[in-house]
């Protein structure tokens, strides 16, 4: 297995806030070449309609399989290749990054070609941490003001095809090498979405024991997916994604073990002081993605209490030229 990171979409109104901040242009394209092998980088409507389209975004993440150390750096955890048996530390042979045109309004991530890396177009350093570590926006806490409103782009190529796991970990040293990230965790109890079967019975299609090298969540129009062997950890992360307003993060509860099909279309959540009205006439009807869930996927979220993971930044940097 290969990649499966997805295009994800920013929300519209989040750049919007954000653009045409002084000095972004000015910082240099940078670059570092690696020494040795795999162990280092060579970096080189109206106002109100476009806030209710700000919802409407292309969703997923990297399907990260749990169980990857982390360390306080943010990267995987740190190997020494002279000791037998362990390999070298994971990178990729390229990684050039930019600051990003403050005219583009939208960004993501997006897979190259076979597992060989990630092209990341005007993101912010936490939207990115968000989506390779999969955790939702609001459990990331504290860091300056840059971190979530800067934007860049970056383009990161493996010498090689690599595995899914050995891909994370690698995007995750460049995090912590060109960014200087460092966090740690905090476990607390607190409020949760569990979850589970609806009572009327699972209405996805199960296809599998496992997924494929494709994206599994898709858009298929505003605020319309389309999910293709789509793995129940993803689906929960998905969720989170899509309500952004609240940060109850969603544990599964369902007890199923394969990876489904389906088709889900919902009535996005929708930023402070924007009507309804605002929403193309096809959209106003839909269901709350509450109601989506259980008509459409057999699904449910019940509010619970629960294990709680905020990641606390301790440090981060702009990428300087080395």
């Amino acid at each position: 297995m290969t990649i499966l990171t997805p295009w994800c979409m920013e929300r519209t109104a989040t750049f919007e806030r954000h653009l045409g901040q002084p000095g972004r242009a000015l910082l240099p394209t940078l670059a570092l070449r690696k020494n040795p092998p795999r162990t280092g980088y060579r970096t080189s409507m109206s106002a109100n309609a476009r806030l209710a389209m700000a919802v409407l975004i292309a969703l997923g993440s990297v399907y990260a399989a749990p169980g990857v150390a982390q360390s306080q750096t943010g990267g995987a955890e740190a190997t020494n290749p002279h000791v037998q048996g362990q390999q070298p530390r994971l990178t990729f042979d390229v990684a050039a990054i930019h600051p990003s045109n403050p005219k583009v309004s939208g960004g993501g991530i997006k897979p190259l070609p076979n597992g060989t890396g990630y092209i990341v177009q005007n993101m912010t350093v936490k939207s990115m941490m968000t989506v390779i570590y999969r955790i939702p926006p609001g459990r990331v806490q504290g860091g300056p003001d840059w971190f979530s409103t800067a934007t860049f782009d970056l383009e990161a190529k493996a010498d090689r095809a690599y595995g899914l796991d050995d891909l994370h970990t690698m995007f995750k040293n460049l995090l912590a090498d060109r960014f200087g990230l460092k966090f740690h965790t905090e476990t607390k109890q607190g409020a949760v979405y569990e979850l589970m079967v609806d009572r009327s019975g699972v209405k996805m299609k199960a296809n599998g024991d496992v997924g494929n090298l494709n994206i599994p969540i898709i858009p298929s129009g505003p605020a319309a997916f389309v999910g293709t062997k789509v793995p129940i950890a993803y689906l929960c992360w998905f969720l989170g994604q899509q309500m952004q307003n609240d940060p109850r993060p969603v544990i599964d509860k369902t007890g199923l073990t394969q990876v489904y099909d389906f088709k889900l279309d919902f009535m996005p959540e929708l930023p402070p002081g924007v009507s309804i009205d605002a929403l193309p006439p096809e959209m106003q009807n839909r269901p709350t993605i509450l109601d989506a869930l259980r008509e459409q996927l057999g699904l449910r979220l019940e509010s619970g209490k629960g294990p709680v993971e905020n990641y606390v930044i301790d440090h981060v940097d702009k990428p300087s030229e080395n």
